[in-house]
């Protein structure tokens, strides 16, 4: 196996225990006398050659090496998936999450940039780097010893991949199947089509929080903003919502919104409409509109540290529209998915909205992801959604 060095005068974070290395983290020197090749598996040694791990390399990508293991004995081969698949499935298990979940986080799971959502028989796989990728047969094999699933599919249709030199693209990793699936959650059925949804089909890191607007939608008129296929809205009304309205830019959106509503048996409650959500809001603002409950699931307002600033703009004028659309003692729901805006300044940005808006808030719930997407201190990526309700007054 070949290998290569760390720098002298670099932090200790991968010594400590972060599992990418950067291109200006390795010495030159030595770290391409070897010639690896993009994909390869390789060893990583501190520049007085003291093991740290094994892992892939890729020296297209800015991350040059993602560690996969700190064992030097263990081997990076088919059965290295299969253990640490089973390891995951056992967590998740553990955990309550036995149909539906998160199989394989990434880095959170020591298989960094794989991304596996399990679907009650069913497998949506992502390889969002070159070197996982390379390994794309082995995890197909090890899921199908696993599971012996109903059928796998990968959805690396991602403009990520371009990063690592990869093209985008989806499709069967198994025998063909019908990709449009029905799941159970929290008492609910949702539609999810893994062909064609956004990510892999369905947002199963909100499913904890699903649960958490149970008390506060009872009773309540709930408005719901950039519902999706409505899962949030569908879950308002099963939990006992006088009336839901759920607002999406997609049409797409809106037409599966109303299929979940159907399987359900809640379209009387819920009604959705094809809108931007940002200018009907500002116009129902005007008018003096409001609800008891109004929920935000915005998308990521940002993918780079470049544009943050508008990010922080963005989720700042939702909230401040939302807010004002929050009859006095009602909640605010409310959520961000980027990484990049970090717990705190979350927080921060939704009490510059509530001054702005001339309202006073108090926090109820404070989430992040659920569990199936473990958190690792200290690995960013692993923490990126925030998920809050509070009672605007």
């Amino acid at each position: 196996m070949k290998s290569i060095f760390l720098n002298k005068n670099i932090s200790r974070r991968v010594e400590s225990g972060h599992p990418w290395i950067f291109k200006n983290e390795v010495n030159t020197g030595k770290a391409l006398d070897a010639a690896a090749k993009a994909g390869e598996v390789v060893e990583v040694f501190t520049f007085d050659k003291k093991f740290i791990g094994t892992g892939y390399i890729n020296p297209q990508s800015q991350i040059i090496v993602r560690l996969l293991t700190r064992d030097k004995t263990e081997r990076i081969d088919d059965q290295f998936f299969v253990n640490h698949i089973q390891q995951a499935w056992h967590y998740r298990q553990k955990i309550g999450y036995t149909e539906n979940c998160r199989l394989i986080f990434g880095e959170a799971d020591g298989i960094p940039q794989l991304i596996i959502d399990k679907f009650n028989d069913y497998f949506v796989i992502q390889t969002l780097a070159l070197g996982i990728d390379v390994w794309k047969p082995a995890i197909v094999k090890a899921i199908e010893k696993i599971f012996e699933p109903k059928g796998i599919y990968e959805r690396n249709d991602v403009p990520v991949r371009e990063l690592e030199g990869m093209e985008q693209h989806k499709g069967f990793l198994s025998a063909e199947f019908d990709t449009n699936i029905i799941i159970n959650e929290n008492g609910m059925q949702f539609h999810v089509d893994i062909a064609n949804g956004q990510k892999t089909g369905f947002f199963l890191d909100q499913q904890d929080n699903r649960r958490a607007i149970e008390h506060i939608c009872k009773g309540a008129d709930v408005l719901g903003v950039f519902c999706y296929t409505g899962s949030f809205e569908i879950s308002a009304a099963h939990y006992g919502a006088k009336s839901v309205l759920g607002l999406d830019i997609s049409q797409n959106a809106i037409d599966m919104s109303n299929k979940n509503a159907v399987l359900n048996g809640l379209e009387t409650v819920c009604k959705f409409e094809c809108v931007n959500a940002f200018d009907v809001l500002k116009i129902w603002s005007k008018e003096g509109r409001q609800w008891d409950v109004v929920m935000l699931d915005p998308p990521s307002f940002t993918k780079s540290r470049a544009t943050i600033d508008k990010a922080i703009a963005g989720y700042k004028e939702i909230n401040l529209r939302g807010m004002k659309l929050v009859k006095p003692g009602g909640f605010l729901v409310t959520s961000s998915c980027t990484n990049l805006v970090q717990p705190e300044l979350f927080l921060d940005i939704i009490q510059m909205a509530a001054t702005d808006a001339k309202r006073k808030i108090r926090q109820v719930v404070f989430n992040s992801q659920s569990a199936d997407h473990p958190v690792i201190r200290g690995q960013e990526n692993t923490h990126y959604l925030k998920f809050l309700i509070v009672q605007v007054m």
